[in-house]
């Protein structure tokens, strides 16, 4: 008769083996053993061993209602968060037909393994600022979408950061031209013709105040007294 292996204070999953019922199944040795949730239940060895069984049940149950409170919050708002966000970012990268993959996966811009799963990038996304309105922006528009490469910003500031941008350097600094206009003050019209159509250099473009309007030839000569 063969020697049976004494499994007792090993662990599968998230169950502890405490010990042999004494009672055998199909040749497979009966053991009891304690899920970390508490529960009791006698599971065989081959179970065990293959892998088969790695709870009570309750690591399926997490999961499953995991995945209805995702999809649960996509069916209460239909403009959603987080899932329509995953599911754009997968199309965007992996599905040729999308209209917008060859700025994405034809440019090689790939979504981590992690992030195939809704559950991680839900995972991510609460635990990294998302709130609704925000926007999934890659730091580095040349790199992947990956947790060291991804933030949460606002349609403004994810604006700021695409790769199309006339990015412009001045004193050190390098942003985009709406980011100039929010540090001088000077609105975005007069600073795009300063720039693009009257070819001012970048330094005076940027600080030359604005003149003020003349009143109307002095309130048309003070209403012509």
């Amino acid at each position: 008769m063969a020697k049976i292996k004494d499994l007792t204070g090993q662990r599968f999953g998230r169950l502890m083996v405490l010990y042999d019922t004494g009672e055998r199944k199909n040749g497979y040795v009966v053991w009891h053993c304690q899920c970390d949730c508490g529960n009791e239940l006698d599971v065989r060895s081959g179970c065990l061993v293959s892998a088969h069984t790695t709870s009570c049940g309750c690591y399926k149950r997490q999961r499953t209602a995991e995945v209805h409170t995702v999809h649960g919050m996509a069916r209460k708002e239909k403009t959603h968060s987080i899932y329509w966000i995953w599911r754009a970012m997968l199309h965007r990268c992996e599905n040729p037909s999308n209209e917008a993959y060859k700025n994405y996966g034809f440019r090689g811009i790939k979504v981590c393994d992690e992030w195939h799963k809704l559950i991680p990038f839900c995972d991510w996304a609460l635990a990294n600022g998302w709130q609704k309105g925000l926007q999934l922006d890659r730091i580095d528009n040349d790199g992947n979408y990956e947790p060291c490469n991804c933030r949460w910003a606002t349609p403004q500031e994810n604006n700021r950061n695409r790769r199309n941008n006339h990015m412009i350097t001045f004193a050190g600094k390098t942003q985009c031209l709406a980011a100039w206009v929010d540090d001088t003050g000077i609105e975005y019209d007069t600073l795009w013709a300063r720039i693009n159509r009257d070819r001012w250099p970048i330094e005076r473009a940027l600080t030359e105040p604005i003149k003020p309007r003349k009143k109307e030839k002095d309130d048309g000569n003070q209403r012509k007294k």
